[in-house]
């Protein structure tokens, strides 16, 4: 049986096709407003939603977007207007829709594309791409979201500055033209050799190096004589980092001549504690793409907890943030979340000693215990090195492909997303 939710504010329309739906076997949820698609939405996700442009509080297609943005969109929707038009259906479709119908809708067209978003469903990623509207809602970020929406259309090469898990790839990844390569190499031993094929792999794409401090001077010089190929491939090079080049640089342990390169363009990601306020809707965000991801049994957070959450300082970011709701979401014992579960996540108090774990259950089985101690001592070494494997290897002694054996054992999942 699939779950539909049908968004019309006008009362004859939502009934009509509660009853159609209905007797197709669906089970069918009525919103009257983009209010009530929101709270909808928030609890569940559907397996599809029709929904109508024309509303009274929020349009439709400023609801498409807002749920494309904030990484909700994982399910198709079907528009609905009474006074469609060409262009409305296009931009609906580059939102995300998965198709567009003109009302009066005809009963078998109805059925029809249902049918066909439904047979879809299955396929559709459940963590689409995120956009920096996903960081927040903050003034901070609304101007970091604007300076990106100006970098779109340059090609010079860019350089974002951040700390660990700020979201630094998220922007990087929102500036890149879809349905053109994107290149991120893992090892950047390919760039030992100046004359490698980065540069025909990334033509008309992106080049993106996560952490431009890593490159030894030696493959700094080589991605430094690689540039002007890249401008020749209409090719764009991201670079980002979190540390001071300047400093490194005047130091001697930064090439000179590179920073001047990709540093002409630069974008600066503000930390999580810069924007506290946006930390409670961002922790309901993430959950609720866990739980409908099943990377995480059901679960909820508090009011209590979200507090505690939204006042912590979290060196780590939204990467640390993520981290730690999922470690609460896989060791709590109740489907809602509270302060105790966010103190156990959190026990790396300004008292404790660095990397001391505290609050794990021990009414289990050893090997219970144990792969709940080994999956909050890793997530924690992920947080602290920013998800860069390499440093995180070396932190907790392990050859690097025993740590992602040993990572994909104990069912955590790299999130790339927020390096």
């Amino acid at each position: 049986m699939s779950q539909i939710l049908v968004v019309d504010d006008e009362m004859g329309i939502r009934e009509l096709l509660s009853e159609i739906l209905g007797e197709e076997g669906h089970q069918v949820k009525l919103a009257q407003n983009a209010g009530e698609a929101r709270t909808l939405r928030n609890r569940a996700r559907p397996d599809l939603v029709l929904l109508d442009i024309w509303m009274p509080d929020t349009d439709g297609i400023t609801l498409l977007k807002e749920w494309a943005t904030t990484g909700q969109l994982t399910m198709p929707v079907v528009m609905m207007s009474g006074h469609g038009t060409i262009d409305t259906a296009v931009e609906a479709t580059r939102m995300g829709a998965y198709a567009f119908l003109e009302k009066p809708i005809a009963l078998q067209k109805l059925l029809s594309t249902v049918g066909q978003a439904l047979r879809q469903t299955p396929a559709l990623p459940l963590q689409p791409q995120l956009s920096p509207a996903y960081l927040g809602k903050a003034a901070v970020v609304s101007e970091m979201r604007q300076r990106v929406e100006a970098l779109k259309t340059l090609k010079l090469p860019l350089l974002i500055v951040g700390e660990p898990g700020a979201g630094k790839r998220t922007c990087a990844r929102s500036l890149h033209q879809a349905n053109t390569p994107w290149v991120e190499p893992e090892d950047y031993r390919r760039l030992d050799d100046p004359y490698g094929d980065l540069s025909k792999e990334a033509a008309e794409g992106t080049l993106y190096i996560r952490e431009i401090v890593d490159l030894t001077p030696q493959q700094q010089r080589n991605l430094l004589a690689l540039i002007p190929s890249f401008e020749r491939a209409h090719t764009r090079l991201i670079a980002s980092t979190t540390h001071s080049l300047p400093r490194l640089v005047n130091e001697g342990a930064f090439d000179s001549r590179l920073y001047a390169a990709i540093a002409q363009t630069q974008l600066r990601v503000p930390s999580l504690r810069e924007h506290a306020e946006d930390i409670p809707e961002l922790a309901r965000l993430m959950l609720g793409r866990m739980v409908e991801s099943k990377a995480v049994p059901p679960r909820s957070l508090s009011t209590a907890a979200l507090n505690a959450l939204r006042v912590y300082d979290w060196p780590g970011n939204l990467t640390q943030l993520e981290n730690a709701l999922r470690s609460m979401a896989l060791l709590a014992a109740g489907n809602e979340l509270g302060v105790s579960d966010v103190n156990m996540a959190l026990a790396q108090s300004d008292s404790a000693q660095p990397g001391t774990v505290a609050g794990l259950s021990l009414d289990c089985e050893l090997r219970d215990a144990r792969d709940a101690f080994e999956r909050v001592y890793f997530e924690y070494h992920i947080a602290r090195e920013g998800a860069n494997m390499s440093k995180v290897a070396e932190r907790v002694g392990l050859e690097r492909t025993h740590l992602y054996r040993k990572l994909k054992q104990l069912g955590i999942k790299l999130n790339r997303r927020e390096q």
